[in-house]
């Protein structure tokens, strides 16, 4: 990674950015050139009127979706942008204007959607309450008149007109009162009482004390009439939303239009916020930022040509970002390492080493030459038809050769949709033969030799593990740290090393457990000695050394993981297999054929989720805790030129 620099004449400042843009080639960072007369453009108030079209582009997007949904393919996620021309750019920002204007349209008429919705509630509410009010003939904000008090309300308890009026009897005799039942219902009567304007304070209290309270939101019209009013109200909302929805579904032709504007304002707000960024005279503009080595040519040869400027590389130092650069074979993997984090100024990069070994224990797990075919030609179509972006493309890829590995590991284990092809063999012909029987090359039974195989898993965590400890050895080396190298790596390696070499002798040969066993001692002893060496004292040398060699118990907690190798392959075996039986449990007649190839495609859907996402998951594990924890450290920052970052589209590049 280099670090550049770029003066420029201030009038071409818009033809330059574009063509770093359009480029791709380089991450701008904040201008820290601090030369006489500099400063910075502040372009903030641009950047928010682009950004609030972004999001309002992206409101009218969910209005539309919701009324109008896109029709698109369950595979239509894997399609790539749409390719525009360069010149396309200049219709797309003409017509911006009027798209701004609809998508503000879109919004307004959501809002009085929403709105009228709102209102809508409210009138349910009221109706609600005017409904046990139905029968009454005089408003309900009715509070008398010149001689008569009148109490319009409601009390908490069933009441007829005789035993109303013995309650307020009973709680005032001196009270002159009559009353009228409106609604009554367990728990509530609605209740007219009328009393001499002369007891209106002593009917309030009187009826208060049994619970009174008047109605809510009283109205001046009759409880009939306002009723009619709200549902005539309720029918013209109705209208309302249902034009303004109709509206809204009008603009579904220009919904690609909207897409293409957001873009072009997402463009525009990366470009000003870049200018915020640039150190400015009144004539020159100033660019810095970070490359990678081998486009430096190539950008000169842009700049040069675009305008009349000056391009100065140098050195990034330590803290400039990372950008990996593999092979086909390894690129599809950077997404899992960029996940876990970018390589640090230290590390070296890892992926062709993780590529491998995520390929290759991956395709252990999942183990079915069935499953591995179908991942590889669907993944191939799907690449070949939609053509994807690059990072859906490498997604795809790294698919693909997990399921080439998922292949040739199922042809080793003898199991091609677990054992399809025995066990219909069996069911059409009455015989008994296993997939090792028909299969013209050995196989291994997982489940007849599952001692063997954990021991092999384990092999095979010992072989990651020591590659792991290998790439710390290789970084202590590059440092010049010579006794981390040796001592700190070197010798747990020699005692990994010297402990397999036992375990082999054990099994094969009493010499090797010699060798082995001198080998683990020897290495025992020499941690003892160094890995203290750091602390002061002699004591304290010495109880660092011995706490060292507790370490070995990670080690082998490490290694026992490597059995769910075995674990997730028997896993996938065995469901398959027991999907064939249920299958074939019918018979062969017609129903039982049909009924066979139900089970069959839904239970081999099912394992393959199931699986896939198991193996997925654990070669992830097995990667991060077990490989990278021996050597990786992380921390870098990832490579984010200045691009145009769109979702919709994507311009056409020159040939």
């Amino acid at each position: 990674m280099k670090s550049v620099r770029i003066i420029a004449l201030r009038k071409d400042r818009k033809r330059l950015l574009e063509h770093l843009q359009d480029s791709g080639l380089v991450e701008i960072r904040e201008s820290d050139y601090s030369g006489k007369g500099l400063t910075k453009v502040d372009m903030t108030s641009q950047m928010q009127v682009f950004e609030r079209n972004v999001a309002l582009t992206e409101h009218a997007l969910k209005i539309l979706e919701e009324a109008v949904p896109e029709k698109s393919g369950m595979l239509s996620s894997f399609s790539g942008r749409r390719e525009v021309n360069p010149d396309e750019i200049g219709v797309i920002a003409s017509k911006s204007g009027d798209v701004i204007i609809s998508c503000d349209r879109i919004v307004e008429l959501d809002k009085e959607r929403s709105d009228n919705a709102a209102e809508q509630v409210k009138i349910r509410s009221k109706l609600a309450l005017l409904e046990t009010w139905k029968n009454l003939d005089i408003p309900l904000n009715t509070t008398g008149t010149k001689s008569t008090a009148v109490f319009i309300g409601t009390l908490p308890e069933e009441y007829g007109e005789q035993s109303l009026k013995e309650k307020i009897a009973a709680e005032n005799p001196a009270l002159e009162c009559e009353l009228e039942i409106i609604h009554s219902e367990p728990n509530m009567t609605n209740a007219v009482v009328f009393v001499p304007i002369s007891q209106r304070v002593m009917a309030e209290d009187t009826l208060r004390s049994l619970g009174y309270s008047r109605p809510m939101s009283p109205t001046s019209k009759v409880p009939k009439v306002k009723t009619e009013q709200l549902l005539e109200k309720s029918k013209r909302l109705e209208e309302e939303s249902e034009q303004a929805e109709n509206e809204i579904k009008s603009f579904a032709p220009i919904r690609e239009d909207i897409k293409m504007t957001q873009d072009y304002f997402k463009i525009r707000t990366d470009k000003y916020s870049v200018i915020n960024k640039l150190s400015h005279t009144r004539h020159v503009f100033v660019v810095e930022g970070y490359i990678p080595e081998s486009d430096c040519e190539k950008l000169e040869q842009i700049c040069t040509r675009a305008v009349d400027c000056c391009v100065e590389f140098s050195d990034a130092g330590d803290d400039a970002p990372v950008k990996l650069k593999n092979n086909k074979f390894a690129e599809p993997v950077e997404g899992i390492l960029m996940m876990y984090s970018p390589p640090g100024k230290t590390d070296i990069d890892p992926t062709p080493l993780l590529a491998f070994f995520f390929y290759f224990f991956f395709g252990m797990m999942f183990s079915d030459a069935g499953y591995g075919i179908l991942m590889i030609i669907a993944t191939a179509l799907i690449i070949k038809i939609f053509k994807p972006d690059k990072s859906m493309r490498n997604t795809l890829k790294l698919f693909q050769y997990c399921g080439i590995s998922t292949t040739l590991w199922g042809l080793l284990f003898g199991s091609i949709f677990g054992d399809a092809p025995a066990a219909f063999c069996n069911a059409f012909t009455g015989s008994s033969l296993t997939m090792a029987e028909i299969l013209p090359w050995p196989t291994i039974d997982l489940q007849k030799d599952a001692l063997m195989m954990m021991i092999v898993s384990i092999a095979f965590g010992l072989v990651h593990i020591l590659v792991g400890m290998g790439c710390k050895f290789y970084i202590c080396i590059r440092q010049k740290d010579y006794a981390g190298a040796f001592f700190d790596t070197g010798l747990w390696m020699l005692m990994l090393i010297g402990f397999a070499v036992l375990a082999v002798g054990m099994a094969f040969s009493p010499a090797l457990v010699t060798v082995g066993g001198l080998i683990a001692i020897a290495c025992a002893v020499g941690l003892v000695l160094t890995q203290g060496r750091n602390n002061k004292g002699i004591v304290g040398k010495a109880v660092g050394g011995l706490a060292s060699l507790y370490d070995i118990t990670g080690y082998i907690s490490d290694l026992l993981s490597y059995s769910r190798l075995l674990a997730l392959g028997l896993t996938t075996a065995v469901m398959g297999q027991v999907f064939n039986m249920l299958s074939t449990m019918m018979g062969t007649n017609v129903l039982g054929i049909l009924f066979m190839i139900i089970i069959f495609v839904v239970g081999h859907a099912i394992s393959i989720g199931l699986n896939a996402l198991g193996s997925y998951v654990h070669t992830m594990r097995l990667q991060y805790v077990e490989m990278f924890s021996k050597f990786y450290e992380g921390g870098g920052k990832e490579f984010q030129p200045f691009s145009l970052n769109s979702k919709y589209i994507k311009i056409q590049e020159d040939k």
